[in-house]
């Protein structure tokens, strides 16, 4: 509401003087020429006055301009109101085209849930990139529509955009009526994709100027409407703003400037018998949904108005050629630059961090590696969707934060299948007047039942390949209605090939015997478009139990009706019983026994679906592949360097477990259930059931690092703390030693502990060579609060990462017992922050830095820290250039602690006469010769004898050569030789020459390897 001031009341009088001339107006010849300006007409003009003079429109220019300045200069806010113009009001409130650009932006920037999930990683407005489209003739519309066009296509030129669909042909323009483009294209094309960037482009006003109103539909939502309605009312129905609006009200040549948009042709049922739909001109008649998309596409219906309709392969004879302008096709990504184009998008552009531009810039090069080797995922990618795909599992590999939303590659995979085939079901393509199925199948069920059963006989007999042939019988080769042949006809055009694509390479993807005789040598096979889809669609297909017998699925029906019928015969019976007392009616109890009997074997069958998981995941032959995620990682960006060892050479199926685990996470069941999929809550306990037993007792056994980390993905899929917890209660061990450790694997680790209960502890997690950063460290950081033991040696640690270490022995709980560091470039800050815990902690009893960095400062501050930790027993600070008065220094401050019993201070720079001072130091004064207190090792001797750990010594050499300075080894070596050669000396046994005659041929050896560069 407004209040106004007095001052103001003679404008608004001239207002109502001048809008009441605008009523009264007579109307003018229809030879006279109008000019439409809504944003210079106040609300109450715009709905009556739709045309003009251009006298009329100066004047009223004229008055605006006054009353604007009238208005500013009068007009106050009363108490309690708020202070607005009607200027303001009539011109951004007024007009409903503005209203509708407005609230199409908003409605088509919205970010669905599958890119939500990213963490708002992803913006849609930096992510597109125009798929190949092109212009066919009508007769070219049955040809080769799916496979990608040949490298010879023509020039650039040749391409269209989406707003040069709309420049009209001759024929169209001769006959003054709107164009009509239908544009088609296979599954996952980027058709939804084009048509949002064509309406958001049109709202910011950089497309399709031509037409001042662009009113897009979804067939799919006008094919659920059972309410007939005349066009006006369907648009604002859809769009209340635009009620009135005169650009429909098929007076002259208004609707020139309206583009209606149909997304989806393929959902609606449209017949163009006359008999059938009557012809209608009148926008304000009312009809069916489908008798309204009818006539315009006739023309008899706004024929001024231009129309594109998108739809699939399937449909493309659903509308006449005689009503089509324009044929073009969307041809996805023709070429390896568009890819290119799109993954720097989804990869590069979006990380706002210097650390993953470099990470996501690595990225990109080795796709496009890939892609120029013409490789099966180049084929893959010919579709934009499984550049999304990609994109998303790359995204998840490579860029998993722990303060994002919780990701599963089983969810990413099941997120991918509901942007393609959400809500879709199986229809016939027929018209209406064609009898179609009461209950129409789910699409995406349709898929599994085909296609997942080809895909489930590929993983058991461990082919990846298939000929047409088996495609044949495993998809629809036992159809025999024409219902069912029509539906097979429509999965076929539309449906297969998103799935199947041909062998990028003649002989690739034959392994496991696919190969059957050498005439077939030649024959073209088919490979899923992306490996890992046979083992998802595999997975669902076991785990919604579509493999079961023809006889267990009629013991399913039998068992239902059984059920059903027995309760109206149990009534009747009790009836009965009541007048005619016969015992032969208890006879019909047993109708009961039936269904629960079947309960029984369902339940056993569902204990089969366990053991096939357990018996797939802990496979013999697959124990020394690469683990999961790295098989995943290496099918996408190739593998660059030596290949991965594989000791069978039949193609493994590791995620084919992992994924059947994912599909019970109670989110992918949601997800499912949406596709026509469902999981039944009974069948995932009975499942859970069965698998936990199995799980506790593999676990009992050693595995090695890349299974164990396979277990660990499955436990992260399944998302299941309870079974969990109780997996993890029968490891006290993980060995992860030389897994390469990804910002994923971290997470998977960390959530994976994170379900254990509190007092639930690790005996030893070994990290060692794990490739570990101060980033990846404090993702583990919540893992470590379970350990005991823990190893981190041989990775990238730097001094920054100590804060880290320092923190986690300072926490209250803190349990860690033994902390090895070795060869991580920690130096002297980071040691000397490390040592900051010492005086807090009172866990550790072993900790290891040989090879830091540690130098004498390092070793003097050690040395001083010491007395105010009174649990330590054993430190290791070798090969830190440590010199002989640190080391005496370290070792006096050793000997009066009251536990610690071994120092390590071999390979340190220490002299002779350093060496047997540590070895005197070591032995307390008052028990001379009677045993020692702190055993130092030095070096293979200990004064004139052998020193106990020799071999140890040696084997520590041995292991770390190859990344240890050789020249500083060599020296090392020759000092132990010298030590040797002088204590062989000194001894008068022949025995334990012999003895020291033995460790110099062993240190003799470890040199040669050096020098020849030949070790072990």
């Amino acid at each position: 509401m407004l209040c106004w001031r007095s001052s103001g009341l003679e404008g608004w009088r001239r207002w109502q003087r001048c809008r009441r001339t605008l009523w009264y107006m007579p109307p003018m010849s229809s030879g006279s020429t109008w000019q439409r300006d809504v944003s210079h007409c106040p609300p109450t003009a715009t709905v009556y006055c739709n045309r003009k003079m251009s006298s009329l429109q100066r004047q009223l220019s004229l008055w605006r301009e006054t009353w604007r300045e009238r208005a500013n200069s009068s007009l106050r806010p009363a108490a309690g109101f708020c202070h607005r113009t009607l200027c303001q009001h009539s011109s951004e409130s007024a007009d409903p085209i503005e209203i509708h650009k407005k609230k199409l932006a908003l409605w088509f920037s919205h970010i669905p849930q599958e890119e939500k999930q990213f963490g708002g990683y992803f913006i849609p407005e930096t992510m597109h990139v125009d798929p190949l489209i092109l212009e066919r003739e009508p007769w070219e519309r049955h040809g080769l529509l799916l496979a990608p066009p040949p490298q010879n296509q023509g020039p650039d030129s040749e391409c269209l955009t989406a707003e040069q669909l709309f420049e009209s042909t001759q024929e169209w323009s001769r006959q003054e009526r709107g164009l009509n483009v239908l544009l088609y294209g296979a599954v996952g094309t980027g058709k939804s994709t084009v048509v949002r960037k064509l309406v958001l482009d049109w709202c910011a006003g950089t497309a399709l100027t031509q037409f001042k109103l662009l009113v897009p539909f979804s067939c799919e939502d006008l094919a659920q409407l059972t309410k007939s309605a005349s066009l006006r009312s369907l648009v604002t129905r859809k769009y209340l703003h635009l009620r009135g609006v005169p650009l429909l009200s098929g007076e002259g040549d208004q609707a020139r400037e309206v583009l209606f948009l149909f997304n989806g042709m393929e959902k609606m049922k449209l017949d163009f018998r006359i008999g059938s739909t009557e012809l209608c001109s009148d926008p304000n008649e009312t009809l069916s949904s489908g008798a309204v998309v009818v006539n315009l596409l006739r023309k008899y219906l706004l024929p001024e108005a231009s129309i594109l309709v998108t739809t699939r392969l399937s449909a493309l004879d659903r509308i006449p050629e005689k009503y089509v302008g324009r044929y073009a096709q969307i041809c996805g990504f023709d070429d390896p630059g568009r890819q290119l184009a799109y993954f720097t998008s989804r990869l590069l552009l979006q990380s706002n961090e210097s650390p993953h531009d470099r990470q996501a810039e690595a990225l990109v090069e080795l796709l496009y590696l890939n892609l120029q080797r013409k490789s099966q995922l180049a084929a893959a990618c010919f579709l934009p969707s499984y550049c999304w795909l990609t994109c998303a599992t790359l995204h998840f590999l490579h860029f998993t934060d722990a303060r994002a939303p919780i990701r599963t590659l089983t969810g990413i995979f099941t997120s991918f299948l509901r942007l393609n085939f959400g809500g879709e079901v199986l229809g016939t393509g027929v018209g209406a007047g064609v009898p179609s199925q009461e209950q129409p199948t789910s699409l995406m069920l349709y898929v599994v039942r085909t296609v997942g059963k080809l895909a489930q006989d590929g993983v058991m007999n461990k082919r990846t390949s298939f000929s047409e042939k088996e495609l044949e019988q495993w998809v629809g080769g036992k159809t025999k209605t024409d219902e069912e042949l029509r539906q097979l006809a429509m999965f076929q055009t539309d449906v297969l090939n998103f799935f199947l694509v041909p062998c990028a390479k003649s002989g690739e993807g034959f392994s496991g015997g696919a190969i059957g005789a050498e005439e077939d040598a030649d024959e073209r096979r088919w490979v899923f478009a992306v490996p890992a889809m046979q083992e998802y669609l595999a997975a669902l297909y076991v785990v919604l139990g579509e493999n079961k017998s023809a006889l267990e699925k009629l013991t399913k029906q039998v068992s239902v009706a059984i059920g059903q019928a027995s309760e109206d015969v149990n009534t009747v019976i009790t009836i009965l019983s009541k007048f005619i007392p016969l015992r032969i009616f208890a006879v019909f109890n047993l109708l009961k026994l039936f269904p629960k009997l079947y309960e029984r074997i369902s339940s056993r069958n569902q204990g089969s679906i366990a053991r096939t998981l357990a018996a797939e995941m802990f496979r013999t032959e697959d124990s020394f592949n690469e683990d999961v995620l790295d098989q995943v990682e290496q099918s996408l960006l190739g593998v660059h360097g030596p290949q991965p060892k594989q000791h069978d050479e039949r193609q493994p199926f590791e995620l084919y477990p992992i994924f059947m685990g994912g599909l019970l996470h109670y989110g992918n069941r949601v997800v499912l259930e949406q596709l026509g999929c469902s999981i039944k809550s009974t069948t995932v306990a009975q499942i859970t059931s069965a698998l936990r037993k199995y799980l506790v007792r593999e676990m009992g056994k050693p595995q090695p690092p890349e299974e164990l980390m396979d277990l660990l993905v499955l436990l992260y899929e399944f998302q299941n703390p309870r079974l969990t917890a109780e997996v993890l209660s029968s490891m006290r061990t993980i060995h992860l030693m030389k897994v390469r450790m990804t910002p994923l694997k971290c997470f998977v680790l960390s959530s994976v502990l994170s379900c254990a209960p509190v007092s639930y502890h690790l005996e030893e997690l070994d990290l060692s060579d794990c490739h570990l950063t101060q980033d990846l460290l404090e993702m583990l950081q919540p893992s470590f609060r379970h350990t005991h033991n823990l190893n981190l040696q041989f990775n990238s640690l730097g001094p920054e990462s100590c804060v880290l270490l320092r923190d986690m022995l300072l926490e209250p709980k803190s349990t860690i017992r033994s902390l090895q560091l070795c060869d991580n470039p920690l130096l002297e800050s980071g040691a000397r922050t490390l040592f900051e815990a010492l005086p807090k902690n009172q866990s550790l009893r072993h900790l290891s830095l040989m090879h830091t960095g540690l130098g004498d400062q390092g070793a003097r501050e050690l040395a001083r820290t010491l007395k105010l930790h009174t649990g330590l027993q054993e430190l290791n600070v070798a090969y830190n250039n440590i010199g002989d008065n640190a080391a005496l220094a370290l070792v006096d401050a050793c000997r009066e602690h009251p536990s610690i019993h071994t120092v390590h201070l071999y390979l340190n720079s220490l002299s002779d006469v350093g060496k047997q001072s540590l070895y005197v130091r070591g032995v307390p004064s008052d028990h001379a010769g009677s045993g020692r207190r702190v055993k130092v090792l030095a070096s293979v001797t200990e004064g004139s004898d052998l020193s106990e750990d020799w071999h140890p010594i040696l084997s520590v050499i041995r292991e770390n050569a190859s990344t240890w300075d050789r020249q500083r080894l060599r020296q090392q070596l020759q000092v132990f030789l010298r030590d040797l050669e002088w204590g062989r000396q000194q001894q008068p046994s022949l025995w334990k020459r012999l003895h020291f005659h033995r460790v110099e041929k062993g240190v003799r050896q470890t040199l040669r390897m050096l020098e020849r560069d030949s070790l072990p």
